[in-house]
């Protein structure tokens, strides 16, 4: 009844084509950012923004650059954690080498890079796609792994491969307390995940959900599978590699290798499965799944004066997970995106049963 759209009508291609069309969706948007970028940074706790929130929006912007190559493009990728680390190694090269470099073009530096890296093995996905793919995006994993950990110009010469950030300054300010590194991610998850919305609705977008679906066809009619593939790997890399140097400069402060795994590229693929393949909403939806679920396991059975070891909680977390990923698979290939979107659409016809 109150999620009605009754009396709202488009009198222009522009408000026919807006993002959130329904006066109340664009409402709840406005609370929820009110909620995001104000009330969050004057409430929540340290431990909230280290745990749970900063980890949160930037596996989140890592599981939306995911998303676009696996869920709209069709493209199986499982070397999303070697793209996470070009990004953050890229990052971390620029401020060492260029002195006085804005953090921000760092960023952007080492999404590029990323970018650059996504394209080269993207190639073998015009020849190759299935598992076949999965194996090419693999070898991507193990390259910068083992390039990373030979080559010791990228690690700015360290002994152990450790590399560290001193401090952080963003357009002139200080991010010296976890509320500013939260803001600034937000920031970039907010800008960021509104040009790929925008991305998947234009031409492009619809030549990769093309491509998806049937890409004999979509060449048939004149879409370019090459243009289509690498545009989608390109768009996909810049994303995750941003994301990367977000969780090595501000998430991590310091890392190693072993930070970008392919343990790594597994868990984005889990949050993009359980979230919803081919949805933007799909992405926060999943990675806060990942997050939060940990958490529930380790503090829940304290509250109910249950027992329960470390090692036990995260033994059950991969049972959870795998079970979880079973489940969506079978009853709800689309996760928890597309339950959210029938629970839209049965408060349109709410109280009515049609």
């Amino acid at each position: 009844m109150f999620y009605r759209e009754n009396g709202q009508f488009k009198t222009s291609y522009r408000a026919d084509q807006q993002i959130f069309p329904v006066a109340q969706d664009r409402l709840a948007i406005g609370l929820l950012a009110v909620l995001a970028f104000v009330a969050i940074p004057l409430l929540a706790s340290d431990y909230a923004f280290r745990a749970v929130l900063i980890p949160f929006l930037i596996l989140s912007l890592a599981a939306l650059g995911v998303n676009i190559l696996v869920g709209y493009c069709g493209q199986i990728s499982l070397g999303t954690g070697a793209f996470m680390a070009v990004g953050a190694y890229a990052a971390y090269n620029l401020q060492v080498r260029i002195e006085g470099l804005p953090l921000l073009l760092a960023l952007i530096g080492g999404g590029l890079c990323a970018m650059a890296l996504g394209i080269v093995f993207g190639i073998p996905s015009l020849r190759i796609r299935g598992l076949y793919l999965a194996v090419a995006t693999l070898a991507a994993q193990f390259f910068v792994d083992w390039f990373v950990n030979r080559a010791a110009w990228v690690t700015n010469h360290s002994t152990s491969g450790l590399v560290s950030i001193r401090s952080l300054d963003f357009l002139g300010m200080a991010l010296d307390t976890p509320a500013r590194k939260y803001l600034l991610c937000l920031t970039l998850l907010v800008v960021l995940g509104l040009m790929a919305k925008n991305l998947v609705r234009s031409a492009k977008g619809r030549e990769w959900m093309a491509i998806r679906d049937m890409d004999v066809a979509a060449a048939v009619i004149g879409i370019r599978p090459v243009s289509a593939k690498l545009s989608a790997f390109a768009a996909s890399s810049f994303i995750v590699g941003v994301a990367g140097a977000l969780w090595g400069f501000v998430h991590l402060g310091a890392w190693e290798p072993a930070a970008f795994g392919i343990d790594k590229s597994f868990q984005l693929l889990f949050m993009v499965i359980i979230g919803g393949l081919g949805s933007i909403v799909g992405a926060p939806m999943g990675a806060a799944f990942i997050v939060l679920l940990p958490l529930v396991l380790n503090h829940v059975p304290h509250w109910l004066g249950l027992p329960i070891s470390t090692g036990t909680a995260a033994f059950l977390e991969h049972m959870i997970f795998g079970a979880l990923i079973v489940v969506f698979l079978i009853a709800e290939p689309h996760g928890l995106a597309r339950l959210w979107s029938t629970a839209r659409q049965k408060l349109r016809l709410w109280p009515f049963p049609h």
